[in-house]
């Protein structure tokens, strides 16, 4: 047995690891890291809040027992990484640490005592422009202004077609705001309009996103999406109206303690800091003019990823890479979805470039379910792709995504768990994911998932009419199942349904 063991272990293929902690004035996290992707697998995610830079605008200096803990935790991080093969472990360190009069010499005790850690003390402009590459990770065509909320420092990056621009650092992170102002809203409300007066490019956000990074506003997005009843739990590309999102802030900066602990969907261990991260929010929306809020959970680490790529893989589109990793080993034949791709097209003429990555996205994941059970096959296959971890996808087109693969599989139309993904689309959309997903049914029962089968098979439209072509001597027969979901496919379009050998 012990042989047997010792065997399967070393046929396991080998792995890349990568470990990184983000050493910040609130919170020291692990995550590790796993493969080369365009899209950031976690397999570890680990936090420990110590409020590492409590009072110490007082004192100049980090508090004896909160160093200590540091270490502490620092300790098991490191053992955990190297437990897990991703060693060594890059340690990131902001604000509390970059601004505090004992901060060398409190890196210099981590490297004595961890050697499998290496610490790197960023810059404000760095940390700033790490965030930005972070959020432009998971949400590539950012145009507007990032804020990525600390405990120490507030960044802000211009974010213009996809590149980062300017970046300037702020000492108005929620922990330094309330030491700052001695926990008065009134002077903290004046100390935040001070600190972005001083960001001229801030107001190149006028009409556009302002995208919030960042513990604190993300606690403020779960509040809003608990009190909405929104149908999708995640935080990523949550994005609400200016004005939604100045009442927002508005309540919850007002609001005392007691009545915060009430508000649903309230982290406790971000109470404290909610009204403060509300004031910055409310002073940036007024600073930058922005039409829309969209939260994200991409920042400085997922930044720091990136830059462990290689060049061709940070090129990839993600959309299309998120949906080729899901389904990597799952898909009976790797090379259907790209024939899919074309066999699809003359359905959807005149769609536009999202809309046509949208289909491919939806090609490669047509044989998501194809090892589930048949009678959960169309809920396992939505909720898998409702819920993935791709972090390019806004929740559109996870709800797109989920529809068309849920209705490939032949999901009735008012299936209650479709729900979410119905609420989440206007019914263009909705209606455009319906046929796709029937054309993808239609494509599969024609060729039984291979390329070859489906080569034999083409649809046209012309003169009111969806023409299925079939070669002859192909394999391929128009059966019942065929007719009737030709038919279906051509009641969508309003057209009439007709079969041609050729």
């Amino acid at each position: 047995m012990d042989q047997m063991i010792s065997q399967s272990q070393t046929d396991l293929p080998p792995v890349t690891r990568r470990a990184v902690v983000d050493l910040g004035s609130n919170s020291v996290r692990l995550v590790i890291y796993e493969g080369e992707t365009r899209n950031p697998v976690q397999i570890f995610n680990e936090k420990a809040v110590l409020r590492l830079a409590k009072g110490m605008t007082r004192t100049g200096n980090l508090e004896e027992a909160a160093m200590a803990q540091t270490e502490t935790v620092l300790h098991r991080y490191a053992a955990i990484a190297r437990a897990m093969g991703a060693v060594p472990v890059d340690v990131l360190a902001t604000s509390a640490v970059r601004d505090a009069l004992n901060g060398p010499d409190f890196i210099r005790s981590i490297t004595a005592r961890l050697p499998d850690l290496c610490v790197r003390v960023l810059s404000g402009e760095e940390e700033a422009v790490l965030s930005g590459e972070g959020v432009l990770c998971g949400i590539p065509g950012a145009d507007g202004i990032l804020a990525d909320l600390g405990g120490g420092s507030l960044e802000l990056v211009r974010l213009a077609a996809g590149r980062v621009g300017q970046a300037a650092t702020l000492p108005v992170g929620v922990i330094r705001l309330a030491d700052r102002a001695g926990d008065d809203p009134v002077k903290a409300r004046a100390l935040v309009s001070a600190e972005l007066e001083t960001v001229p490019f801030a107001a190149e956000a006028a009409g556009k996103d302002l995208y919030v990074s960042g513990g604190a506003f993300r606690a403020l997005a779960r509040i809003h999406i608990a009190q909405t009843g929104y149908p999708l739990n995640m935080i990523h590309h949550y994005t609400i109206g200016r004005e939604e999102a100045r009442d927002l802030a508005g309540v919850v900066s007002e609001a005392g303690r007691k009545l915060i602990e009430r508000m649903p969907g309230v982290p406790r261990r971000r109470i404290e800091d909610l009204p403060f991260a509300a004031i910055i929010l409310r002073r940036l929306l007024r600073a930058t003019g922005a039409e829309r809020v969209v939260f994200s959970a991409n920042g400085l680490r997922e930044g720091w990823f990136t830059r462990q790529l290689s060049p061709e893989i940070r090129a990839q589109d993600p959309l299309l890479a998120a949906s080729r990793d899901l389904t990597r080993g799952v898909i009976r034949a790797a090379n259907l979805p790209p024939a899919l791709i074309e066999w699809t097209a003359p359905l959807f003429a005149g769609e536009t470039q999202a809309q046509a990555r949208l289909r491919a996205a939806a090609c490669w994941l047509s044989d998501i379910g194809s090892l589930e059970h048949p009678e959960y096959r169309a809920e396992q296959a939505f909720q898998r792709v409702l819920r993935q971890s791709g972090m390019a996808l806004d929740h559109h087109a996870r709800a797109f995504l989920a529809l068309t693969i849920a209705l490939r599989y032949e999901a009735p139309a008012d299936a209650p768990f479709l729900a979410p993904a119905r609420t989440l689309l206007d019914m263009y959309a909705a209606h455009r994911a319906e046929t796709l997903g029937t054309s993808l049914r239609l494509a599969y029962t024609l060729s039984a998932g291979t390329p070859n089968l489906l080569g034999g098979t083409n649809l046209t439209l012309a003169a009111g009419k969806l023409t299925l072509w079939l070669a002859e001597a192909n394999g391929v027969f128009a059966g019942d199942a065929v007719l009737r979901r030709l038919e279906r496919l051509a009641q969508m379009l309003g057209l009439e349904a007709e079969i041609q050998l050729r």
